[in-house]
């Protein structure tokens, strides 16, 4: 009996940390958001790894799909940069998958200019913990203005 409740416990236990891992993941992404949101470069720095990559997949004129790179810096300089709608990404945790110090998480989402609805997509983030901290150390999404749900 002890051997079973020894069991039991232990199953319990790495549940909760696992549990603990997502919630300390979601944190991560939701802040990279809320300061993409508020302008607040604090809160995107602080969300992302030293070199931090980010890229999206588009179709171009001529109808190829390609990955553009943007620079993390140029990305947050852009955020940072006052302007007057509210870039309000929304997104949804679909997927998260966790082995020791690497956490990739999908996201679907729908990105809103104001109230005005943009595009939506997908994110695929790959986050690394540094320090004993989650930090995005890769972003690449899609976009696309069909079959989108409002």
């Amino acid at each position: 009996m002890k051997y079973i409740f020894t069991i039991a416990l232990l199953y319990l236990c790495s549940l909760l940390h696992a549990q603990s891992e997502e919630s300390a993941i979601k944190e991560t992404i939701n802040n990279f958001f809320k300061g993409m949101k508020t302008s607040d470069t604090a809160l995107l720095i602080g969300s992302i790894s030293p070199n931090a990559v980010l890229q999206t997949i588009v179709t171009n004129k001529e109808q190829k799909v390609v990955v553009r790179t943007e620079e993390m810096s140029k990305f947050i300089d852009f955020v940072a940069k006052p302007h007057p709608l509210v870039f309000d990404e929304r997104i949804q945790f679909e997927t998260i998958k966790i082995d020791a110090d690497l956490a990739s998480v999908w996201t679907p989402y729908q990105f809103f200019l104001g109230d005005k609805f943009s595009h939506c997509g997908v994110n695929s983030f790959q986050l690394v913990r540094l320090d004993g901290k989650w930090k995005i150390q890769y972003i690449i999404d899609t976009r696309r203005k069909e079959k989108c749900v409002e």
